[in-house]
């Protein structure tokens, strides 16, 4: 028969291998994450348009379409 601190010691031996393999699984994520993080960092200068670049872009665009209203307005007055 298995005496009470055998039953004890196995019982605490599956519940720390558990933990462990919890604790693997949670740390194998963080890694994985910080290298998707990098990989943003990484590849956002150059897949990404900056909001600099588009605003300017923007007011080009705004700036076109009021030559084309202005125009239109002359033509609708003669």
């Amino acid at each position: 028969m298995i005496d009470s601190q055998t039953l004890i010691n196995i019982g605490l031996s599956a519940v720390l291998t558990v933990i462990g393999w919890f604790a693997r699984e949670l740390w194998d994520a963080v890694g994985e994450m910080r290298q998707d993080v990098h990989q943003i960092e990484v590849d956002l200068p150059t897949k990404y348009v900056q909001k600099e670049e588009y605003n300017k872009t923007m007011e080009r665009i705004e700036s076109y379409v009021a030559k084309i209203f202005d125009k239109l307005d002359n033509k609708v007055d003669k």
